[in-house]
C-alpha cells in the first residue's frame, strides 16, 4: 500500500447510487493542513475507489467483501464534502474557506467521477435527503 493512503469518511449506497462523503468540521479549530482542501478530497475519493476491487477480491471479512461488491455494482457515483465552519465570523474563528470555490475546483478535478459534486453544510444541504445533527 502507498504510504499515507486515506479514504473518505463515509460510503453509502442508495439503490444504485454510491455516495462518497467527506466530513470536515472547522467550527472549533481552523484548518492547518497545507494541502488544498479540494485536492485532499480528490485524493481520498480516488484512494477509496481504488480500494474497492481489492476489497471485493481479498477481504478477509465477508461483510467487507459484500459491501465492496455492492459498491462496484453501483451505476452512479456522487461526491459530497460536508464542510462545517463558524456561522458567525470572528477574528478567532473566521470563515476562511469559500465553499463555492472548493466546489468549483472539485468539479474540475473529478468531473469523470461526479460532474456535480456538492459542498454542503448542515444549514444548506442542497436537496440531499439526509440530516446532520451535532452530538
Amino acid at each position: 500500500m502507498s504510504p499515507g493512503i486515506k479514504a473518505v469518511d463515509l460510503l453509502a449506497i442508495e439503490s444504485q447510487v454510491i455516495w462518497l462523503i467527506e466530513a470536515k468540521d472547522y467550527r472549533q479549530h481552523p484548518r492547518t493542513k497545507t494541502i488544498d482542501l479540494a485536492d485532499e478530497v480528490v485524493q481520498k475519493v480516488l484512494y477509496t475507489l481504488a480500494s474497492m476491487l481489492p476489497a471485493k477480491i481479498n477481504a478477509s471479512n465477508t461483510s467487507e467483501s459484500h459491501f465492496a461488491t455492492e459498491v462496484l455494482r453501483g451505476q452512479q457515483l456522487r461526491v459530497v464534502l460536508h464542510l462545517e465552519q463558524p456561522v458567525k465570523t470572528s477574528k478567532l474563528f473566521p470563515r476562511a474557506i469559500d465553499p463555492s470555490k472548493v466546489q468549483l475546483k472539485l468539479r474540475s478535478l473529478i468531473k469523470p467521477i461526479d460532474p456535480h459534486p456538492k459542498v454542503v453544510e448542515s444549514t444548506q444541504m442542497q436537496g440531499l435527503q439526509w440530516t446532520v445533527t451535532e452530538l
